[in-house]
């Protein structure tokens, strides 16, 4: 597996509590190694909803939302798991093997429920996701729109681009 150095995108780190939305960035290494990922957002002190969002590299996009129980996870794009660690790494949680790497269909893996909860039915984030049209950072957007956090993931990664 080859891994693309440096690796392009964001990570943000998204809190819900008391009904009020924050979103953070969170360190780089966590586009390439989901365990530094889950870490991070385990650390984070909240009585309310934590999850991650990465986009990695305009190719893909991973939810990720640690729970007392496990990790929910999806990944925008299963075939990216034969080419970036992070993804990989997120096929193998989820014990799914990925794609032949001559099937050039895009398909997701992952739990499409993770946010419903939030206000994002399992039916909405299946339609973000098959939008191949969208960039991953634009899908997150959608999904930070429709769970009510557009503005503040919209201040964090304007200021990771600069």
């Amino acid at each position: 597996m080859s891994v693309q150095e440096p690796v392009i995108g964001f990570a943000v780190a998204v809190v819900r509590e008391e009904g009020r939305w924050r979103c953070a960035p969170m360190d780089s290494s966590a586009l390439a190694d989901l365990d530094a990922a889950i870490t991070e957002l385990r650390k984070a002190r909240s009585t309310g909803a934590v999850f991650g969002m990465l986009a990695v590299d305009d190719e893909f996009f991973v939810l990720i939302r640690p729970a007392p129980t496990g990790v929910a996870l999806l990944l925008s794009d299963a075939g990216a798991g034969l080419d970036y660690d992070v993804a990989a790494d997120v096929l193998d949680q989820l014990r799914v093997e990925p794609p032949d790497p001559d099937d050039e269909d895009i398909w997701p893996a992952g739990d499409f429920t993770m946010l419903a909860d939030l206000g994002l039915p399992e039916p909405e984030l299946q339609l973000i996701v098959d939008d191949i049209d969208l960039y991953p950072d634009e899908q997150l957007m959608m999904i930070a729109q429709r769970c009510g956090f557009a503005e503040e993931l919209s201040k964090v990664t304007e200021r990771l681009q600069q």
